[in-house]
């Protein structure tokens, strides 16, 4: 029998004195009565989710598992064929996506940090599902070059509709990489399926910028969704201190990191007199203060209909999810928050997920981390 605890909406910044372990309860938003539902606990930092055809789920962990949720239960047993990975800071097994074609190739795409004698890296490689084993592994992409630090390693991944891969690679926390179009770090990475390199990538022939690349000046996204719609590529990223970022992707544009922010650094002190530049792309939406935005989704299902084409955002410093209305006019879209709610479990939320029923999935970074699943209560 459910414990059917009610947690009303709460005022941003403010949190309940609730145990951590979100168990069978229930949450009230703007709209509907949802119920908490955990479906899998212990686990380590998990970080992303994919959902099999057959309705399991694959889970990443931080320190370096991928793990199998098997009709509803945590298989004991990590997936074999995993990178060994540098689980060092922000670093580690990060996002797992399914090739659009996963019912006929079965192939799995991992993000993850690797380190050599030269420093450490954002690397992506694909391989194939077979039974409880990953085979046939191949290198895809690694940032470049190489450098020392835990930090900004981006990470997450999304198909297009058109079967292309794009990859968030972060600043690595030396801002002024952003700018530098010798450099991988900071930028949105676009790539075929297999790594190859696509003719029409925006930079093409451009001596000074690498040719993986197809935005520049991105901070630290670590949100990437597509458009229900329209189809194209929309980020979430991490600003310093304030100046959290929705943008939507486009090819060759810079998003301005770090000459233009509406944040400021951690010390207090100021990075950029400018929040705008002529030829650098302005946030669709900020939040400032900041709420360090993580996984995002274009919600399309039936079980919340009221938030149909909205974006729903998890947040690990304000440890919420941020609920935006998407609205397309001839100026462009106009994007603002409507709702916010989770604050009072004081969970981190490292990334949400639509499931093919509509339900919302949630993972929790704790070392203790807990699959959520959101369900509406009828």
């Amino acid at each position: 029998m459910h414990n059917k605890m009610p947690v009303t909406l709460l005022m941003a910044g403010l949190l309940l004195s609730i145990q951590p372990a979100w168990a069978n309860q229930q949450l009230s938003t703007q709209h509907y009565n949802v119920n908490i539902e955990v479906v899998a606990s212990g686990l380590s930092h998990p970080w992303s989710i994919a959902f099999l055809p057959n309705g399991d789920q694959l889970v990443t962990e931080r320190d370096g598992r991928l793990r199998l949720i098997q009709q509803g239960s945590l298989h004991p047993e990590a997936i074999a064929g995993v990178p060994q990975v540098a689980a060092v800071g922000q670093g580690g097994l990060l996002d797992v996506v399914l090739h659009p074609d996963f019912d006929s190739n079965a192939w799995v795409y991992l993000a993850y940090s690797d380190q050599t004698s030269q420093g450490l890296t954002t690397r992506v490689m694909r391989a194939r599902l077979v039974g409880h084993e990953l085979v046939d592994q191949e290198i895809l992409f690694e940032a470049l070059p190489r450098s020392s630090g835990g930090r900004h390693f981006g990470g997450r991944m999304v198909f297009d509709t058109q079967g292309y891969l794009y990859i968030a690679v972060g600043d690595r926390g030396e801002m002024e990489r952003a700018q530098q179009g010798s450099d991988h770090a900071g930028s949105i990475i676009r790539l075929h399926d297999d790594g190859r390199i696509p003719v029409d990538n925006p930079f093409i022939g451009n001596d000074e910028i690498q040719d993986e690349i197809y935005t520049v000046g991105n901070r630290n996204p670590q949100g990437l969704t597509l458009h229900p719609v329209t189809g194209q590529v929309w980020s979430s990223e991490h600003g310093p201190r304030g100046g959290d970022e929705i943008n939507l992707i486009q090819a060759g544009l810079n998003y301005g990191w770090p000459e233009v922010t509406h944040g400021i650094n951690y010390s207090g002190t100021r990075i950029t007199p400018h929040a705008e530049l002529e030829g650098m792309e302005s946030p669709l939406l900020h939040w400032t203060p900041s709420i360090a935005p993580s996984g995002m989704v274009f919600y399309t299902g039936d079980e919340f209909p009221n938030w149909q084409g909205q974006i729903l955002n998890g947040a690990l410093r304000d440890r919420l999810i941020s609920r935006v209305s998407v609205v397309e006019s001839e100026d462009g879209y106009q994007l603002e928050e409507q709702e916010r709610f989770l604050q009072g479990f004081g969970q981190r939320i490292r990334d949400i997920r639509q499931s093919p029923e509509g339900e919302l999935w949630l993972l929790t970074d704790h070392a203790q981390g807990q699959v959520i699943r959101l369900k509406r209560a009828d």
